[in-house]
């Protein structure tokens, strides 16, 4: 089969994607009075984002977490509100696409899209909180920052102890064992374009968090997972290091999740240091070398350990599945890029891995380093790219649309069930 080139995480949407331009540059809007919001949190007041929030029961989250606010009567209150509310909605969330709880709303309950917009309700409320005590700029940041890490599942990352584990799954008929496995998601983006966008590897990231696979070597595996944001600031500030440091010694295989191309999943061997600059979800856009700790021995490339082998030769699912080896790189004393088809050559310098230069490329990049910084040579972690979540046929015209129809739905919940089973071989290899 041949070898496509795509660069970004769903940007791959390939053809659709680059035709349809970039959105202007701009970090904020203003809002009403004093008090400023996102680029993200501005697009709160469209019709599709109120649609999704009221469809699902979640448009009552961000005016409870004012409330909420509103009692905090010191730094330390409002430090515990914050993390109690946003570690809420994560599970919230999780528990709503595993089938926990009641079905508020008529929205599929595999839907990632609730969690997305509501936390933006609740950033929002945040940012423009008038406290009655003192908060200046730096604390109400560190607020926010509590609230994305804990409504994003990154510090709820917890795995049984291996003996207590191994112990429980002894009465598991043919268990030999529980692994540990991590993986992560990213919010749904280019949301300028269609602001109905849902992203599958986040609805995953949902579907799979807590839950335990039987894999096809007979052992179990227990996944945990994560979701981050399509932001290039929060990479640079090591969003995705300090989520993962502290896990990968512990798990058995890891896998960053994000979407690709259309119809096709992929498991990219070679991610690059490079930022192509594609606009972010706050619109900034970036083209430098992937920012990180001790640049001078950072590497040009980094490569799966996944075993993309068996990954491939099995029957996962409905799509079909690639060892992608493509990359773009300037080859050493060359000035221009180029494409390769077979991975990079010694020596030179990155342009785009085989997830592209976007933030999957990147958070597959920071990720495997991070596996090689650690001494973890031997640990099976890499970069799956799923197939771009498509709307139905006479749904696709985000000015006429509506913002869920039965084929969406049905791929999403393919998709989903696809990285489980991929999951499944992984960890079993």
């Amino acid at each position: 089969m041949p070898r496509i080139r795509h660069v970004s995480l769903g940007l791959a949407l390939a053809s659709t994607a680059l035709a349809l331009g970039a959105p202007p540059a701009s970090a904020t809007a203003p809002a009403t009075g004093a008090a400023t919001v996102t680029v993200e949190e501005a697009r709160l007041d469209r019709a599709a984002p109120r649609e999704i929030l009221r469809r699902s029961g979640f448009d009552a989250v961000a005016p409870e977490f004012a409330d909420a606010l509103a009692d905090a009567d010191s730094y330390r209150e409002a430090e515990r509100t914050v993390e109690r509310q946003g570690a809420r909605l994560w599970r919230r969330a999780v528990d709503r696409a595993q089938g926990r709880g009641p079905a508020r709303g008529d929205l599929s309950r595999d839907d990632d899209r609730p969690l997305y917009w509501a936390r933006l309700g609740m950033t929002r409320e945040l940012r423009s909180w008038q406290a009655g005590f003192a908060l200046d700029d730096a604390a109400r940041a560190r607020l926010l920052d509590r609230l994305e890490r804990s409504s994003r599942g990154q510090d709820s990352i917890r795995y049984p102890a291996k003996d207590r584990a191994d112990r429980a799954d002894k009465d598991t008929k043919g268990a030999k064992g529980v692994k540990r496995v991590l993986l992560t998601g990213f919010d749904p983006f280019t949301l300028d374009r269609d602001t109905r966008i849902s992203n599958p590897s986040g609805a995953t990231a949902l579907a799979l968090d807590g839950t335990l696979i039987r894999t096809a070597d007979g052992s179990l595996a227990r996944i945990e997972t994560a979701v981050f944001p399509v932001r290039w600031q929060d990479f640079a500030d090591g969003t995705v290091e300090r989520t993962l440091r502290g896990h990968l010694p512990e798990v058995d295989l890891f896998t960053t999740v994000s979407q690709g191309r259309v119809d096709r999943f992929d498991i990219e061997r070679h991610n690059g240091a490079w930022r192509g600059g594609f606009p972010d979800n706050e619109n900034l856009a970036r083209t430098e070398t992937v920012p990180v700790d001790t640049p001078a021995t950072q590497p040009q490339w980094t490569a799966t350990t996944l075993p993309y082998r068996a990954i491939v030769a099995a029957d996962t699912g409905r799509f079909p599945v690639y060892d992608n080896t493509s990359v773009t790189e300037i080859p050493a004393g060359a000035s221009a890029p180029v494409n390769r088809a077979d991975g990079p050559t010694t020596g030179s310098a990155a342009r785009a891995g085989g997830g592209g230069n976007y933030l999957s490329n990147e958070i597959a990049y920071r990720a495997t380093l991070l596996r090689d910084r650690l001494g973890l040579p031997d640990l099976p972690g890499g970069h799956v790219h799923t197939p771009v979540l498509q709307f139905g046929a006479g749904n696709t015209d985000p000015a006429t649309g509506t913002v869920t129809d039965p084929e969406f739905v049905r791929n999403r919940l393919d998709i989903i069930a696809q990285v489980r089973a991929v999951i499944g071989v992984a960890a079993s290899s």
